[in-house]
């Protein structure tokens, strides 16, 4: 995928996967990881699961370069951990991109709007990493 996203050939995922680039807080090597996003201006919101360790990264805040259709840009990555913040960004999120919620285990009711109450679940094991871009 990162190899996907560094090519001419982005356009085929780059609607909806962009590449993310920071460095270790410990070991201040640089990692690239391939993320599922939304873009709202100049705010990009990424799910990760708790279990993953890449995140862990962006504690605090910590400066990042973003991959995004095709053009390499600076941004500030925060990662938010608390619950209730992840379920109302997760519920925002889910909202625009209801086609989305299955990948979270998220039903959606009659009128096609994402399970309030099964957001809240997925929201448990996941964190949610908000990106500035600057």
């Amino acid at each position: 995928m990162k190899a996907i996203l560094r090519s001419p050939f982005h356009g085929m995922v780059s609607k909806n996967i962009m590449l993310l680039t920071f460095t270790g807080q410990k070991s201040g090597r640089v990692h690239s990881t391939p993320v599922n996003y939304v873009q709202d201006h100049n705010e990009i919101t990424v799910f990760s699961f708790r279990q993953r360790t890449w995140w862990r990264n962006l504690r605090g805040g910590a400066p990042v370069t973003v991959r995004i259709r095709g053009q390499n840009l600076k941004a500030v990555a925060e990662c938010i951990e608390d619950e209730k913040t992840v379920a109302s960004g997760l519920l925002a999120y889910l909202q625009q991109r209801p086609n989305y919620a299955k990948y979270f285990q998220v039903a959606l009711n009659q009128d096609g709007q994402p399970k309030r109450e099964e957001v809240v679940q997925a929201a448990k094991n996941r964190v949610m990493i908000k990106v500035q871009l600057i």
